[in-house]
Formats: C-alpha cells, sequence, structure tokens
C-alpha cells in the first residue's frame, strides 16, 4: 500500500501490517528509501476511530470499488 501527498509524491510504502502484543507494526519506507517501522497503540486506534463519522465508513468503503487512481 502506498501513501501520497496531495502533490502526488508517495510518502511511504507500507509493505507488511504484523499484529504484536499490544500494538500493530506498519513495515515499510518513507519517500521510497528510508526503512520504517511504525507501531499503532490501542489508544491510537482509538483516537483514529473517533475521527471517523458514518460517511467517512462509507467513502473508505466504497474506495475498494473504485479504479486506481494514478498520480502520475
Amino acid at each position: 500500500m502506498k501513501i501520497y501527498a496531495i502533490d502526488g509524491r508517495e510518502l511511504m510504502e507500507i509493505s507488511e501490517v504484523v499484529p504484536e502484543r499490544n500494538a500493530v507494526l506498519l513495515r515499510g519506507r518513507i519517500f521510497g528509501s528510508m526503512p520504517v517501522t511504525a507501531k499503532v497503540t490501542p489508544g491510537e486506534m482509538r483516537a483514529a476511530l473517533k475521527l471517523l463519522s458514518t460517511r467517512k465508513v462509507v467513502c473508505l468503503v466504497s474506495l475498494l470499488f473504485r479504479r486506481t487512481w494514478s498520480p502520475h
């Protein structure tokens, strides 16, 4: 999975999601070269869920069925 900036530049490529004892690890590369492992804790996951509304959840699910957009 790749995450892009608004101008189309690649910010991060997530290559692996690993469940850990009390967190989820996201492994990948930032800016295409620097390896990174990010950790999402239960508290941060709850904070992320508070950002979602029903409308936003519907939008996220609908993304699964849309054509892939290429920023290039």
